[in-house]
């Protein structure tokens, strides 16, 4: 990618008057490693983000804000929509939505026959979990680390259909990847229909094998779907390349795109036998939109994924995750070891990238996330459940080694 190209992705004039051709040439020439440390880059691109100086934003792991040439863009889009209004919903809007769908579906590396939009992955994997034809005894497998949200459905269908789930609880330290698959075989019995599995736990960063997982799970004829929400647009893979039926993610997380935007993948054979939760007549069973049935919608979100896929093609993936993980370890280092400091997440690298969880023992979650808040203005969010007590700790790319030296300023005073 050359220089104007990489200028036009990210979808501002004023960067180009922010990046030298110095600072370009070492942009363009540095691996990922590397560039991950140049603090003169990414401090180029921080000024892509409209900032709060009221407090250090550690907790992007919830909603990852827009960059500003994004967010420019969607409200322009919502302007447009709101001039045309019926007319753009009854000409334009699946011929656009269709675009945006196949562009996502590249981004996945899948076919856009086998990927819809949705509003999160709540909804995306909600959808699957309501979608089998379960019945008394079927039993399902999950992680009591999993979210909450899926959790809640899975116990819906055992008291809706006499289904049972079985519940592991991940280790924070695994030895192996066999370690993990070994605990998710240990619960499948000849009556187990669906594993569910977290890509990137969201409550402490930890990266699973999934598609050691699945490919175990396949062996027992169980069917594996993947929480992909805090991985999609922050790991470098493809959906296929996990071995998985099924696969939801945010987009308003790694991605960068407004908030209500999600994606659901359903492998190609699956689909026949899932139900949709709203009724379609129109659509074949074995077509991906019969679960896309939304009614009228919001429909300039669709449009705004457009612009955060170009930010995001302008960074790369393979720049964007190494910086990331760099952030994290950046700060991680610097505590780990530390008497009173628990960190609930692996060290080996590749076990991890942005996403951290960080306790200090005496030290309820609650009052560690306030006392950072009150007192060093740094915000995070308290994890108290599922044998995980911290606060977790999430940069993104505008983050400086700066502030979270600050992180790691106040966990030093606070675990003396």
């Amino acid at each position: 990618m050359d220089k104007r190209t990489f200028l036009r992705t990210l979808g501002v004039a004023t960067l180009s008057t922010m990046v030298s051709d110095d600072l370009w040439a070492r942009y363009a020439s540095l691996p990922p490693e590397r560039l991950a440390e140049d603090e003169k880059f990414w401090g180029t691109l921080r000024k892509q983000y409209r900032l709060t100086g009221d407090y250090i934003n550690l907790e992007n792991g919830y909603y990852s804000m827009q960059a500003q040439p994004v967010l420019d863009a969607f409200i322009a889009h919502v302007r447009e929509i709101n001039v045309e209004a019926s007319h753009y919903l009854r000409t334009r809007q699946y011929d656009d939505k269709l675009a945006v769908r196949t562009r996502l579906a590249t981004l996945a590396g899948c076919s856009p026959d086998e990927l819809i939009i949705t509003r999160n992955t709540t909804e995306s994997l909600d959808t699957v979990i309501s979608g089998f034809d379960w019945k008394p005894g079927d039993e399902a497998v999950m992680a009591e680390q999993d979210y909450g949200a899926m959790l809640d459905m899975f116990k819906l269908q055992a008291r809706r259909y006499g289904m049972i789930n079985r519940v592991v609880s991940l280790p924070m330290h695994p030895s192996s990847d066999d370690e993990i698959v070994r605990l998710y075989e240990s619960v499948i019995t000849p009556k187990t229909r669906l594993l569910m599995v977290a890509q990137l736990v969201n409550i402490t960063g930890q990266i699973l094998p999934v598609a050691k997982i699945a490919e175990m799970a396949h062996r027992h004829n169980v069917q594996v779907m993947v929480d992909g929400a805090h991985a999609f647009a922050h790991l470098e893979f493809t959906i296929p390349s996990l071995g998985c039926d099924y696969y939801g993610a945010s987009l308003h997380k790694w991605l960068g795109a407004p908030l209500g935007a999600g994606i659901l993948y359903v492998r190609r054979d699956r689909l026949p036998s899932l139900w949709p939760i709203y009724g379609d007549s129109s659509m074949k069973d074995d077509d991906i939109r019969k679960l896309n049935h939304t009614g009228t919608h919001p429909v300039h979100t669709d449009l705004g994924i457009n612009d955060a896929i170009d930010y995001h093609l302008g960074i790369g993936i393979q720049r964007k995750e190494a910086r990331l993980r760099f952030l994290q370890r950046y700060w991680t280092t610097k505590v780990r070891g530390m008497p009173r400091i628990v960190l609930n997440t692996p060290e080996d690298p590749v076990r991890s990238c942005a996403i951290a969880n960080v306790g200090v023992s005496g030290i309820l979650p609650a009052a560690l996330t306030k006392t950072l808040l009150e007192k060093y203005k740094v915000w995070t969010v308290a994890i108290d459940n599922a044998g995980v007590h911290g606060a977790r700790i999430t940069p993104h790319l505008y983050t400086t080694t700066g502030e979270l030296d600050q992180l790691v300023k106040a966990l030093r005073e606070l675990a003396a």
